[in-house]
């Protein structure tokens, strides 16, 4: 998974870095404000992409005394800060330049400049969004719809960029129609409509990242699949009488630390318990090599009282 997200982040990145600055030159050629607030929405998702790095960096640390578990959560801090920053940077600027336009518009010249410019960044955006989609794609169960997985998804690197190239694929098409509307005729009102219209889009995706990052951040549970092969293999353990509680918690996207209280039987020795944690134990990491710490607890089982 790490690889797969690497590769689309770099894919982004040279995406990114290859039409910002000609993004920045156009809007300086032509005024438009459109075409500018494509390249802010460009050169933050550059940004974005070195803090992913960076803590996809941070996330693969070891275990030390002061972290435990890992720093496996840096990955969700740094995924959050970057849903922050498209949604005051991005968006921010690109409604800021959209109002100043539409309250003194100006002209826009050589429109032909602006078309290349989007033709430009649709190739090389659309070529990252197929390299994110697909990698994506082989994380996500077949059963499952993209939103869904990026609902369920426990690694934000990978529906972030997702979700950064969509709306950039998005925003290049509304500053198609406002330059091309304002072309047709001759008012530079659409030209700053396509910059508000821009900045709602980073502002709505902005939005939706920080819901799903946040969740992830505070601490999620693992996904139903997971618990329920983790109370399967305890429910098939040898003495256990009952399974009383399975609780789950993802560190990382791909580490898990899950916390199981059984009630064994009251006929056998601390010995045999000791050795059914111990299979219980390896079973679950076998099964589900995300589990990388296990702790059962034996607690008697008491049948919730009934309401009179």
């Amino acid at each position: 998974m790490k690889g797969g997200a690497r590769k689309v982040i770099y894919a982004a990145m040279a995406a990114n870095l290859l039409i910002s600055a000609t993004k920045f030159g156009a809007a300086w050629w032509t005024g438009s404000s459109a075409i500018l607030s494509e390249g802010i929405h460009s050169l933050v998702d550059t940004g974005d992409q070195v803090l992913l790095l960076y803590g996809l960096h941070r996330a693969a640390l070891p275990p030390d005394e002061q972290f435990p578990f890992g720093h496996g959560k840096e990955i969700y801090f740094w995924s959050f800060v970057v849903a922050i920053l498209i949604f005051s940077l991005g968006a921010g600027i690109s409604l800021y330049e959209g109002i100043i336009h539409l309250l003194a518009p100006n002209p826009i010249a050589n429109p032909m400049v602006n078309y290349i410019i989007i033709a430009a960044a649709l190739v090389f955006e659309g070529i990252s969004w197929i390299v994110s989609v697909r990698e994506f794609g082989k994380e996500k169960s077949d059963r499952q719809s993209f939103i869904e997985a990026i609902r369920r998804g426990k690694d934000p690197t990978l529906f972030l960029v997702v979700m950064e190239d969509s709306a950039a694929m998005l925003g290049l098409l509304v500053a198609l129609v406002g330059i091309f509307l304002t072309q047709l005729t001759g008012s530079p009102v659409f030209d700053g409509l396509a910059s508000v219209l821009i900045g709602v889009i980073l502002g709505v995706t902005a939005a939706l990242l920080a819901r799903e990052t946040k969740g992830l951040l505070v601490g999620e549970a693992a996904d139903s699949e997971v618990v329920g092969a983790i109370r399967e293999i305890v429910g098939q353990g040898r003495c256990v009488e009952h399974v009383n509680e399975v609780l789950t918690l993802h560190m990382g996207p791909e580490y898990i630390v899950t916390t199981v209280s059984l009630d064994f039987a009251d006929h056998v020795s601390a010995g045999e318990i000791e050795d059914a944690i111990l299979e219980m134990e390896e079973a679950i990491k076998a099964r589900v090599p995300q589990v990388k710490k296990v702790y059962i607890e034996a607690e008697a089982w008491r049948r919730p009282k009934r309401l009179s």
